[in-house]
């Protein structure tokens, strides 16, 4: 007992880090499972931050009302933004998000008597436990599996194999492509929330192209073919700079040989259902 005692002590931080970068993962792989290449997540997760963190420590909300207001901010900015953004597709529709989350960082930067500026806001209360964390993560995957089994789910992925045949088919291309990008923009809110109130500090560096690559590269790892995948991705990246830790300056550079493997040679992600379903078949025949 002393030992998980000692463990927790040390590592809480790190654990509940993996299930909000989690929660990061999932965020994009909404967007990826509907054909869309946006790098917004990180923006919209600096918005439920600073929107969450605001509430309590200016106006003294609970906890649960913060919470509540970290996703409905981001969900709602998606919401604006979306409508003309999401006529681009590709890598332009790549860059128009790219560029909303460099407004957003500078706006934070500038905003100082709100924001504090570069200095970033300290003295967050603490208040994200373990719990909240696993019961984020299990309950985003339990309704994003719903959601995968249910028509808008059907319709989301019709629209990533072919969005013209899937406008002919009638689907509504426009409303379904929205409705991803504001439910990742809320997941990626409750990601904000859960670590602002975890960490005591936070600040507009956080939330820039370097944290918006990270997520993307997490989902990508990981694979999208499943919602395991995006998880899985996203324990790798959070774990693979600690376990280097030892190499010091030649982390970063056999972190960065890592995942160019694995993405040569599992081009679909560490977690394809379709390989692994292989892999087990042929592992039956040969029994």
């Amino acid at each position: 007992m002393d030992g998980i005692t000692n463990f927790w002590s040390v590592y809480s931080n790190l654990v509940l880090t993996l299930g909000t970068n989690g929660l990061l993962a999932l965020s994009i792989y909404l967007t990826l499972s509907c054909g869309m290449l946006t790098i917004a997540n990180a923006a919209f997760m600096g918005i439920g931050a600073y929107t969450s963190a605001l509430l309590t420590m200016n106006y003294g909300q609970p906890f649960p009302v913060a919470l509540a207001a970290g996703m409905a901010a981001p969900a709602l900015t998606a919401f604006v933004i979306g409508k003309p953004t999401l006529r681009l597709s590709g890598v332009y529709l790549a860059m128009a998000t790219l560029a909303f989350g460099e407004v957003v960082r500078i706006a934070v930067l500038n905003a100082e008597p709100l924001t504090g500026g570069a200095l970033g806001l300290n003295g967050i209360p603490q208040s994200t436990e373990w719990w909240h964390v696993a019961m984020a993560l299990l309950v985003t995957m339990a309704l994003l599996w719903q959601l995968r089994r249910s028509k808008v789910g059907r319709a989301f992925e019709a629209i990533k194999e072919d969005e013209t045949a899937a406008g002919l088919m009638g689907i509504d291309v426009a409303s379904h492509k929205l409705l991803a990008f504001v439910l990742g923009g809320a997941i990626a809110g409750l990601a904000g929330t859960l670590n602002a109130h975890l960490t005591f500090f936070i600040g507009p560096n956080e939330y820039g192209f370097d944290r918006a690559v990270d997520i993307l590269t997490m989902t990508i790892l990981g694979g999208i073919g499943g919602l395991t995948g995006p998880v899985v991705g996203a324990v790798i990246l959070t774990l693979l700079p600690e376990m280097l830790r030892s190499l010091k300056d030649f982390r970063l550079v056999v972190n960065g040989f890592i995942l160019v493997l694995i993405v040569l040679f599992l081009p679909k992600g560490i977690w394809d259902p379709a390989r692994i379903r292989q892999w087990f078949g042929r592992k039956g025949g040969q029994r």
